[in-house]
Parts: C-alpha cells; sequence; structure tokens
C-alpha cells in the first residue's frame, strides 16, 4: 500500500500444475487477468512426465515468462500448491533436487519485477488453472489413443 492506497499490480496470474502418476504425464496451466480483472491470457502446456510439484514449478515458469513477455512490472501469483508459494517466499527450504534448479530459476526470473506476490489459494479458488492443466495431459491422452 502507498498513501493509504492498494496498489493493484499489472497482471493476476493463476498457475497450477497436475500429474497423473507422480511422476506421470504432467501438465501446466496458467490463467491470467489485468489489473481490472479481465482475462489477457490461458496457457494449457503438456510437460511430458514430472512429479506434480514439478509441474506447479513449471507452471510458475510459464506464467511468470508469460508476464514477462507482456510487459508486466507488477504481478500477483496464485496456486494452491502451499509448498510451491512458501518455498517461493522463503518459509519452507527447497529440499528435492529436481525442485531446486526450478526454484533457482524461478527465483531468478522474479527478480526482474518490480514487484511480486505470491499467495496459496484452495483448490476451489483455481478452477480455471486447473482446467487448463489438466486439458493439457487430456489432449496427449487423446493424440497417444488415436
Amino acid at each position: 500500500m502507498k498513501d493509504g492506497k492498494e496498489t493493484r499490480p499489472d497482471m493476476i496470474l493463476y498457475i497450477d500444475g497436475a500429474s497423473r502418476g507422480n511422476p506421470g504425464m504432467a501438465g501446466a496451466g496458467v490463467w491470467a487477468t489485468d489489473r481490472e480483472g479481465k482475462r489477457v491470457c490461458e496457457i494449457s502446456r503438456y510437460l511430458g512426465p514430472k512429479t506434480n510439484n514439478e509441474a506447479e514449478y513449471w507452471a510458475l515458469l510459464l506464467a511468470l515468462r508469460e508476464a514477462k513477455r507482456r510487459g508486466a512490472r507488477s504481478i500477483r501469483v496464485y496456486t494452491d500448491s502451499e509448498l510451491i508459494g512458501r518455498q517461493i517466499q522463503g518459509l519452507y527450504r527447497v529440499k528435492h533436487p529436481n525442485l531446486k534448479p526450478l526454484h533457482r530459476k524461478a527465483s531468478d526470473v522474479l527478480r526482474g519485477f518490480s514487484s511480486f506476490e505470491i499467495e496459496s489459494i484452495p483448490r476451489e479458488g483455481n478452477r480455471e488453472a486447473d482446467r487448463l492443466a489438466n486439458q493439457a495431459i487430456d489432449k496427449r491422452l487423446r493424440r497417444k489413443n488415436e
């Protein structure tokens, strides 16, 4: 807050990663709005075999890269992964060796924003990103079964 006014970020990003198997077929979903709440993009990307936490980090990286590409300087990220949210906030250590480089990449990209917030939200509040992550897996499965 500046001068008693809440400043809204340039972009609001909802992210989700999904894995069927853990590790298994994984997808990432990103749903983004501008500061007025108007949808500006959605991303649904198949990731190949990943754990759920790896897929969550890939969703974050895709969101950050898209925000950068669109010129956002301030962002707010919503995730239903408490682990990822807390690791990015520095409240939890990153212990798993597969997550360390993903965390490092995300942290590097985050330094390029003038302001950044990440917040863990209940799954129900993240339905669009969840839909996009699962849509990526479903598309791959349909292609595989054709």
